[in-house]
């Protein structure tokens, strides 16, 4: 099949990009690799300290030189729905590893937040740098060098792309992620956003909305809609990280168990001394990663990826910038339809075909990298197989041919719409990212005067005194990674639906973030460079005249913005809720564009600086 020449154009421009950074990484990966099992580098007394708390029939297998001892890093907690089922899964991957003759042990936990929890709330604040202390405390997991393989167990928002980009400096070794999959759906997506703007309005009571939520977020797994947390799941899929379907089988499934061990046995394989040694560092290269872009904007997922794989792509030496992102969702066509961009959830889209349909659309029509390397063994036409369980063992078979419902999936031929609906925007306010997909035509350019806030809560206080009744664009800045650590702004959404709703045109821009959640009110976000570090939203005015013009990729404003002070942000936010240990990560901070990482180095070449943009 020949490749597409936008896909193959951007990936040499990735691959020269990073000729540098990246050829330095590899070099530290296979310096640190071919050493056989790693705990027979320790010495007697390292090696007792590290099996002292095994089994006996354990500490036997890891004196010898044959056994192949994996890593388990776990996000387990029990009060997040996503990572409650993790608790019994060390116990079963064990017991599977035993059956290969292998060991395991828990290498060590890492910290996962649900931005559901603190959406809107102070802890915000610590979101998105928690990325950046999963990757540390991954690294911490694995610093003992008592490890042949890595199994990474986690689901949502930050803790995936910290998982991996911690699992990437240990790229020596192979690496599977083992996901929880998704709650069974509840209450459809549509009516609790319903509900949600009904409260806003003060339509419905708090009792009401707490029912509708509850109905909603309602057993263990991951938030059924497709935000960030199960865009992580599909990007694991595409990247060859799973197994393939391992993605959005629910808790609960008879199928999760046989996953689950199969992914444990799986990563023996993989490991130096199975038979078909594959690191970590060779399956995440720069083909993958467009593989990565090519999937999200094919699904409509989440704009938070836009910082994440950029971070991710760092932690393997590769350098990918929001042009990469605009030219492939030029030539990526949107088959998916899932909250929040339709009424589907993930169970839905995995019952009308799925990940496996999707992937076999892409590589047949040329938009993915086939030839890539995966934890499957193979290259990535695994990933259009499903799982099933036989007789001896778990097997896999072909995934559907055509998609059982064309509201939700579609193939290549018969798209919702021709491109990813996620743009790069680009004008004298900076560059933003916009995610269109949910956003009806008519709403795809804004041009109104700019109504400007430090915070969200000043926002929601003018919008219930009925202070903005009115077309305006809603400026809401100070809220980057140097600010405040760049949290979300869905409080917003229910008020600025409901503005929209009544016929006003309105639009949002800011430094912070929205996510995967970004519904259907435009929104330029991400703004680079912020208002904290003398980024033109610093000096925007009430009443000037912004135009977010998603069509043309155009951010402006009918303002000389250099004859202008800056202004300085309002309200501190950097005590309380533990933000003040978050004090150093704020301060070094790269742009959103260059991935808004706090961890200097995480690019393979020594510097986490920023990205050319080409």
């Amino acid at each position: 099949m020949n490749r597409n020449a936008v896909l193959k154009s951007v990936t040499d421009r990735i691959i020269e990009r990073s000729r540098e950074p990246r050829a330095a990484y590899v070099a530290q990966m296979e310096a640190a690799g071919g050493r056989g099992p790693r705990r027979l580098s320790l010495s007697c007394g390292n090696l007792a300290h590290g099996f002292a708390a095994c089994p006996a029939s354990d500490k036997e297998a890891m004196k010898g030189a044959r056994a192949a001892n994996i890593g388990i890093v776990t996000a387990y907690n029990d009060m997040l729905s996503a990572h409650q089922p993790f608790e019994a899964y060390p116990e079963i991957i064990r017991s599977a590893l035993r059956d290969v003759r292998a060991t395991g042990q828990v290498a060590g936990g890492v910290p996962a937040m649900c931005d559901g929890v603190t959406q809107g709330q102070a802890g915000m604040e610590l979101s998105l740098f928690s990325r950046d202390v999963i990757a540390m405390s991954t690294a911490i997991a694995l610093s003992h060098d008592m490890f042949d393989g890595v199994l990474c167990l986690g689901v949502c928002d930050k803790i995936v792309p910290g998982l991996l980009m911690g699992a990437l400096r240990f790229g020596h070794l192979p690496t599977i992620f083992i996901p929880a999959g998704p709650m069974r759906s509840g209450l459809p997506n549509p009516e609790k956003a319903r509900i949600r703007q009904l409260y806003a309005e003060g339509k419905a009571s708090r009792e009401d909305l707490l029912e509708a939520e509850s109905a909603s977020y309602h057993s263990p797994g991951t938030c059924t809609f497709y935000g960030t947390a199960n865009s992580n799941q599909m990007l694991m899929e595409i990247m060859g990280l799973h197994l393939p379907g391992a993605a959005f089988v629910n808790p609960d499934d008879p199928m999760r168990r046989p996953i689950t061990e199969a992914s444990a046995r799986a990563v023996v394989d993989l490991t130096e001394t199975g038979s078909n040694p594959t690191p970590l560092y060779k399956v995440v290269d720069e083909r993958s990663i467009a593989n990565a872009i090519v999937g999200l904007h094919a699904t409509g997922g989440s704009t938070n990826h836009t910082l994440h794989l950029v971070a991710i792509a760092r932690a393997a030496g590769i350098l990918v910038n929001w042009d990469d992102f605009d030219e492939l969702a030029a030539v990526t066509p949107l088959l998916c339809r899932i909250y929040p961009n339709g009424p589907a959830d993930v169970n839905h889209f995995h019952a009308a075909g799925g990940l496996a349909l999707v992937i076999r659309e892409l590589i047949d029509a040329g938009l993915l990298h086939e030839d890539v390397r995966t934890v499957a063994g193979r290259g990535l036409r695994a990933y259009t197989q499903e799982p099933f369980e036989a007789s001896d063992g778990i097997k896999w078979q072909s995934g559907a041919a055509e998609s059982a419902n064309t509201d939700i999936v579609r193939p290549v031929s018969a798209p919702f719409s021709e491109d990813g609906g996620l743009r790069v925007l680009d004008g004298p306010l900076g560059r933003a990212v916009i995610k269109v997909s949910a956003v009806k035509p008519e709403h795809h350019v804004v041009s109104a005067p700019a109504i400007v806030f430090d915070s969200q809560d000043t926002f929601i206080e003018r919008f219930k005194a009925g202070e903005l009744d009115r077309d305006f664009v809603a400026v809401i800045r100070f809220q980057g990674p140097r600010a405040n650590g760049m949290p979300e702004l869905h409080k917003l959404s229910p008020s600025l639906g409901v503005l929209q709703d009544r016929g006003f045109k309105v639009a949002l821009v800011t430094d912070g973030r929205m996510s995967g959640a970004s519904g259907k009110v435009p929104a330029a976000i991400h703004v680079s460079p912020e208002a904290a570090c003398d980024g033109p939203l610093a000096r925007v005015c009430d009443g000037d005249i912004i135009t977010l013009d998603a069509r043309s990729g155009r951010l402006d404003i009918a303002a000389d913005l250099s004859r202008r002070p800056p202004a300085t942000a309002g309200k501190s936010s950097e005590t309380g809720i533990g933000r003040e240990l978050f004090a150093g990560f704020r301060s070094v901070a790269t742009s959103a564009e260059s991935g808004a990482i706090s961890l200097p180095g995480l690019d393979g070449a020594g510097t986490a600086g920023e990205a050319v943009s080409t």
